[in-house]
């Protein structure tokens, strides 16, 4: 059964309206709940195995999304981003990521040679979700949100937005901005010292 008919036909009315991406990855763009509020209050498909995700499961955790490429001279930052993930993950912060075709065509491959790529090659462990649009007409809802809240469009492959532990605070990155940069850094631990 294809992502698209599964939503169509298992799925509550209100997580209908998944939207077939490049590639055949879906999205549900509806909020999920009413137990989380803001920009995580969303659904997606996990890259892995496409079963759902609500986003709010990382409420009060400081999230640092990152729309990734397995072809792009800023991959290796995935190696950096696993780094980052690992180290401050039982202090509050996860690394979600967002596989996008957007830039370069760079990220062609379906949802399994994608997570295959990030586990082999990477050693990623970080949660990643099916490949979407980070920009244009169909963007996906997160990254409207993240948007409209830092006044950015990702620029490139592996641009990042900070989202504070209270889901109210977005700073964004450049990809020129490596893991282990030291302002990003200073910024991770200053929103993990704070209870929110």
């Amino acid at each position: 059964m294809s992502a698209t008919r599964f939503f169509r036909t298992a799925l509550p009315a209100f997580l209908i309206g998944a939207a077939v991406l490049g590639g055949g990855a879906a999205q549900a763009a509806e909020p999920t709940s009413g137990a989380c509020s803001g920009i995580l209050n969303k659904t997606f498909l996990r890259l892995q195995d496409e079963k759902p995700q609500d986003l709010c499961q990382y409420s009060g955790k400081v999230v640092l999304v990152v729309n990734t490429a397995s072809y792009c001279g800023f991959t290796k930052q995935y190696k950096g981003l696993e780094a980052l993930h690992s180290k401050y993950k039982d202090k509050g912060l996860v690394v979600l990521g967002f596989p996008s075709n957007d830039f370069g065509s760079q990220e062609p491959g379906s949802a399994k040679q994608i997570a295959e790529f990030c586990e082999n090659t990477y050693g990623v462990k970080f949660p990643m979700f099916a490949k979407s649009s980070v920009r244009g007409d169909q963007v996906n809802p997160l990254y409207a949100e993240l948007i409209k809240a830092s006044g950015t469009t990702p620029k490139w492959n592996f641009y990042k937005y900070l989202i504070d532990r209270s889901g109210q605070s977005v700073k964004s990155y450049s990809s020129l901005t490596e893991p282990d940069d030291r302002d990003l850094i200073k910024d991770i631990e200053k929103a993990l010292a704070s209870k929110g």
